[in-house]
């Protein structure tokens, strides 16, 4: 198995934040890696340093000479009154052809690639961004949370790109499910130092938790077994008959060494308003119609919602999921129809707009006091200030030095002294780390109250929702299923639309193609005799190879050992090569027998 990207010894520090601390490891083709650390950690910074972007301050990076990187660009790429067509052909410098083709596997067509690509939404850019990559045949993708601000089908999309993507990958998300899904290796950058695991991340992180429970107890033994030595040589090394005892007795106590756990980072622990529990209707909407500037976007809208449940609002991006929140909190008006709130409902709102407009010169403890419900004290303030990471000199720290990070937690703890009994959350996860993702979804889970919330982290959403709410081609329906019915529905219509698209290529092959056995006699009964028989045969062949990949996948998932996982992995390599020889010889021998 080749290799793509080697680091070596790598030190990079920013001041006096040590981010790679004599790090080291190695990227080999067509393996796909999810790369996973800390917000502030430093994984941008190795990406820009694998890049060429960015020098280490000592260190060495080889790259193969065969490279060919490509890297999901978070700056816009587009010119003005550019169409995502004449983007990819720009970029590309492939026909419009191939460039449609290609479009096709994101579902850019119509409007979508011919129209203004600066008129598309960010969810709708990044195709176009992954095409334009898909296009210059990268040997190695490195994509920075790629998931970011993308809407679940959108996702989907790229898990099934990045699946079938035959070549490696080095993705940066804080999504487990995404990487899951995506990811056969787990690179984790902690305290400077990188760690290669062949395994999803999943398996990682319990792995990691059995080796520190592991320690824990060779420690707990190791720490037994020097007390009772020590006992033994305090006894005897004062006694004439028991000092050399005493003596060989300390050469095995100095032996004896606890193994090192590194101490766990702070984390954040989030504590929902104590609130008296509700029951009944929470808010009832009567033919809503909702949209911006008197112009209607949605309509029609019949919904109820009841006190205590936790209500997912999902759909693509562009469909107005957040209109219809904002509409809900009344920070748009209705274009028609009524909005009725329960009697006695409190409600707080998370979302970008409040934590981008928080007073700049405040500093986190005033802002928290402020926020609080009467009668809350300033060691109250302090407390659930430190729950969310503000600790001693950072709660004097003003609001305009925050990161977006800390602003997020900021309005987060805002809420959490409140006394509200209706939380309304947009995104609430974007700028927030996994850790605190997951203390939040915690906490919603005790939580009396009621939430609305939109989300594209699908783990948060399957966690936190008990029903969910669908809008979609200007409406919005109550979805009878669970969140995962849901995802196996998304999930097969676009599975559906691969198949149709597949079959498009099938039955119009490329024209040089067809018009290659034009003036040349057909196939003799002999021939085709023989054909089909070597047909019978490779499609043995290629189950006897499918079932062996999947065996070797199986064991290669199982394994904890990094030399054997490595063995296993080229041996799949090795697999897939030839199923996928055997899968072309096949499809050249359909299409030679006339039977596509």
């Amino acid at each position: 198995m080749s290799v793509l990207l080697q680091l070596t010894d790598a030190v990079k520090s920013y001041g006096d934040q040590m981010l790679l601390d004599e790090a080291s490891v190695t990227l080999y083709e067509n393996v796909k890696v999810g790369f996973v650390g800390r917000n502030g950690a430093g994984k941008s910074t190795l990406l820009r340093v694998l890049l060429g972007d960015e020098e280490l301050d000592s260190g060495t990076v080889m790259r193969s000479p065969h490279l060919r990187v490509g890297y999901l660009r978070q700056h816009d790429p587009f010119q003005a009154d550019e169409s995502a067509m004449d983007f990819l052909m720009r970029d590309s410098g492939q026909p419009d052809w191939k460039c449609g083709e290609v479009a096709a596997e994101f579902e850019l067509k119509g409007e979508y690639l011919t129209g203004p690509v600066k008129r598309l939404s960010g969810g709708w850019q990044t195709r176009v961004k992954l095409a334009a990559l898909l296009l210059h045949d990268p040997n190695l993708l490195m994509l920075d949370e790629p998931t970011n601000f993308l809407d679940l089908r959108t996702q989907i999309l790229l898990e099934h790109f990045l699946r079938h993507f035959p070549a490696a990958c080095l993705v940066v998300s804080h999504d487990r499910e995404f990487l899951t899904s995506t990811c056969t290796h787990t690179l984790e950058l902690n305290r400077g130092r990188l760690t290669m695991f062949p395994g999803v991340i999943g398996s990682y992180l319990e792995h990691l938790e059995a080796e520190k429970l592991r320690a824990e107890r060779t420690n707990a033994a190791v720490q037994a077994k020097q007390k009772q030595l020590q006992r033994f040589i305090d006894k005897n090394r004062a006694k004439p008959t028991g000092a050399s005892q005493a003596r060989s007795k300390q050469k095995q106590l100095d032996r004896l060494s606890l193994e090192e756990i590194e101490a766990d980072l702070p984390t954040v622990h989030i504590r929902p308003p104590q609130i008296e529990p509700r029951q009944g209707p929470c808010v009832r909407c009567q033919e809503l119609s909702i949209g911006y500037g008197g112009t209607a976007v949605v309509t029609g809208i019949d919904l109820e919602i009841e006190h205590q449940q936790r209500a997912a609002i999902v759909g693509d991006n562009g469909q107005g999921k957040t209109t219809l929140l904002r509409t809900l909190v009344d920070s748009l008006k209705p274009v028609a129809g009524r909005i009725k709130w329960g009697y006695g409902c409190e409600i707080g709102v998370y979302a970008q707009h409040v934590y981008t407009n928080l007073p700049q010169d405040k500093t986190v403890l005033e802002y928290l006091e402020y926020k609080a419900k009467p009668g809350t004290t300033t060691q109250e303030c302090l407390a659930v200030a430190g729950s969310l990471l503000f600790r001693d000199g950072h709660t004097k720290k003003p609001v305009r030095v925050l990161s977006g990070g800390e602003r997020a937690r900021l309005c987060m703890a805002g809420l959490l002294l409140g006394t509200y009994n209706i939380l309304v959350l947009d995104e609430p996860g974007n700028h927030l780390d996994v850790e605190t993702v997951e203390s939040l979804a915690d906490a919603l889970l005790t939580y009396k109250g009621t939430v609305l919330f939109t989300s594209h982290d699908r783990h948060f959403v399957r966690r936190v929702a008990t029903n969910i709410i669908e809008v979609r081609d200007g409406r919005v329906r109550n979805y009878s299923g669970s969140y995962d019915d849901y995802l196996y529905y998304v999930n097969r219509e676009i599975e559906e639309g691969e198949r149709e698209r597949a079959s498009g290529r099938m039955s119009a092959p490329p024209a040089g193609k067809l018009n290659a056995g034009k003036g040349e006699k057909g196939s003799s009964g002999k021939d085709q005799h023989q054909q089909r028989k070597t047909l019978r045969n490779l499609e043995k062949t290629i189950s006897r190879l499918d079932e062996e990949k999947k065996s070797l996948t199986a064991e290669m998932m199982q394994t904890a050992d990094p030399k054997k996982a490595m063995d296993l992995h080229a041996k799949i390599a090795s697999v897939s090569s030839e199923l996928e020889e055997a899968e072309q010889r096949w499809c050249e021998l359909q299409q030679e027998l006339g039977e596509w």
